[in-house]
């Protein structure tokens, strides 16, 4: 199971009782759905890349930066939030994180761009 590979699959262990939550691999990380949202991303790979990242949008930064100081905006993917594992906050950031995830807090989330299969977006059958 790839989530026993990710040394951060533990972040996720909150939702797992979650009939909507969903747990993908994403670029070499994992990637927590719920309710059909992407909304969190564990990376446990080399810097910048090694941490917890919140999906969420550019306007709802301070808010959430605001109530979890040891948030700031990745260094590559700007439009998410993220905690570095090497924070000295990182465990409780990353529960208070999961709780916001699972409470729906508004401001966590994005949805997923649809796949594209063969320069197509695929779309569901039915």
């Amino acid at each position: 199971m790839p989530a026993a590979l990710n040394t951060l699959a533990w972040i996720f262990d909150l939702l797992d009782r979650e009939e909507t939550y969903l747990c993908k691999p994403m670029f070499g990380c994992l990637a927590a759905y719920l309710d059909g949202q992407l909304c969190l991303v564990a990376a446990d790979r080399g810097d910048p890349w090694n941490g917890l990242l919140v999906c969420t949008s550019r306007d709802r930064h301070a808010a959430l930066v605001e109530d979890l100081p040891a948030l700031r905006p990745h260094p590559v993917l700007g439009k998410w939030l993220y905690v570095p594992e090497s924070a000295p906050e990182f465990e409780d950031t990353a529960q208070q994180v999961a709780t916001l995830v699972l409470a729906r807090d508004e401001r966590i989330g994005v949805e997923p761009k649809p796949r594209r299969k063969g320069g197509r977006i695929a779309l569901p059958k039915g």
